[in-house]
Parts: structure tokens; C-alpha cells; sequence
């Protein structure tokens, strides 16, 4: 089978079960997250019949022109055979936003940098990572207009991998540490319901709205028949969630 060939069976109908997952932060998380993660890929196709990956997939990503991030490598191809069987889409979080087409063109993974709007039994789903939405601590506010800068991502381009993302490595963990306090996360978490609630409201076609980044889980129906996820932190305990046109389920993975 070629890259991409999940999408075929889109083509012949809309998907009818999706299996969410996000922020696992791979390459900061300890190595058994990634290892979990693997086998959670290998048994995604009898879990449901297409996969969104809501961000932050990736501790830190970037598409550069001519390289690959190593420590990405194992996860990658796992996705591309993956997307070999079933639709698979991606949005980029506030570690992972800079896809570019290497999503689409390499592993037949459809990439959406902030949004996506992707089909689901009789209904669509609206999927976002959510940062920039509830920013509940400055440096969020900040980091999420800074990073997202052309001037930003274009000077970035030009340094070496290797000088990139060791820059990277050493900038995070001194900015996400105001940003991990559990009262700054449940803050932003009802932030992020009440900004669930409006879009829905205004989006009347949206059966369910997906977010991530606050890594807390949640599951609301704020009109009938229409909700609102949060499969939590697939680093925090292999959360993720399966959701038809009609129900949703909060689910660990436990091998």
C-alpha cells in the first residue's frame, strides 16, 4: 500500500468511530511513554476506523527542509503505516505547530497547523489543540504570539538542526515551568469549556469540538446531542478517548 491510501476508504464513506489522542510531549516524557505509545498505534485499527492526533505529539517538531528530528523516527513510520489503513489527521500544538506539508506529503497524514474540520458518521468534528484559547499564565499568552511570528519561524529555519533544537530544549523547560502548576491548568481548562460551549453554539454543524493542551480530560454535552472533548494527556496516564457522530468515551490505554 502506498503513503496515504487510508484515505481511500474516506472517499467511500465517512469514518464512523475516531480514536483521539494528544499530548504526549515525545522526547521529554520518559521513554516508556513513547514505547506505550507505539503499541497503542499497532492496536488503533481495533480500537476504530480513523485517528486524530491533536497536537503536541512531539515535545518539540519542526519541518525543516532537508532533516528529520531523530528522535522521531520510530513514531513516524508507525503513523505512515497506520495512515496506510485508515484516515489519519494531525493538528499542531503549541510544541508541534510548524508541520508544513511534511505531514501530507511524506506520510499521507492530513496536517492542520491550528484547526481542522474532518468528518465523522453523519456529523464533523472541529478539532484544536486549544493553546491560545485559555492561556491562563502570561508566558502562554506570550509564547503563543512569539512562536507563531514569521520573523520567528524563518529565523529559526536557517540555524543548523542540531544548534535548533538544543535552543529549543534549553527555552522550554525554563518557560513551562510557570505553565505546569496545577492551579494554572484547572484555570485554563474552564477557560477552555467556556470557549467549547461558545464555538458550539456558533457552529451549529460541529457535532464535536475537540481540544487538548490544559492535559485535563473532559466530556460535556452543552446541546443536545453535540459535545465537547478532551481525551487528557497521553503522558499522563496513556489517556485518549473513541467518539462516534453520537457518544464519546474517556479511555487509558493498558496494553
Amino acid at each position: 500500500m502506498r503513503v496515504g491510501d487510508g484515505w481511500k476508504y474516506l472517499r467511500a464513506m465517512p469514518p464512523q468511530q475516531l480514536v483521539v489522542v494528544g499530548d504526549a510531549h515525545l522526547g521529554a516524557a520518559p521513554r516508556g511513554v513513547e514505547e506505550a505509545f507505539l503499541a497503542f498505534l499497532d492496536q488503533v485499527p481495533s480500537l476504530g476506523d480513523s485517528l486524530l492526533v491533536n497536537g503536541d505529539l512531539f515535545d518539540f517538531w519542526f519541518a525543516y527542509r532537508r532533516a528529520i528530528p531523530r528522535s522521531g523516527i520510530r513514531v513516524l513510520t508507525r503513523l505512515a503505516a497506520v495512515a496506510r489503513r485508515m484516515p489519519v489527521w494531525m493538528t499542531g500544538g503549541n510544541h508541534d505547530r510548524w508541520g508544513d506539508s511534511f505531514w501530507d506529503a511524506e506520510l499521507g497524514i492530513r496536517f492542520g497547523a491550528d484547526q481542522l474540520r474532518l468528518p465523522l458518521g453523519r456529523g464533523f468534528v472541529l478539532a484544536v489543540h486549544g493553546d491560545g484559547v485559555a492561556e491562563a499564565h502570561w508566558t502562554g499568552r506570550l509564547v503563543h504570539r512569539v512562536t507563531r511570528h514569521p520573523v520567528t519561524t524563518g529565523t529559526y529555519r536557517i540555524l543548523h538542526p542540531d544548534l535548533g533544537l538544543w535552543l529549543v530544549k534549553r527555552l522550554s523547560g525554563r518557560l513551562a515551568d510557570s505553565t505546569r502548576d496545577a492551579e494554572v491548568l484547572d484555570r485554563a481548562a474552564a477557560l477552555q469549556r467556556e470557549w467549547a460551549r461558545r464555538r458550539l453554539a456558533a457552529a451549529t454543524e460541529v457535532s464535536l469540538l475537540v481540544m487538548g493542551h490544559t492535559h485535563r480530560p473532559a466530556l460535556e454535552e452543552p446541546f443536545p446531542g453535540r459535545r465537547y472533548l478532551n481525551p487528557g494527556a497521553w503522558c499522563d496516564g496513556f489517556r485518549y478517548a473513541v467518539a462516534t457522530d453520537r457518544t464519546a468515551d474517556l479511555r487509558e490505554y493498558r496494553g
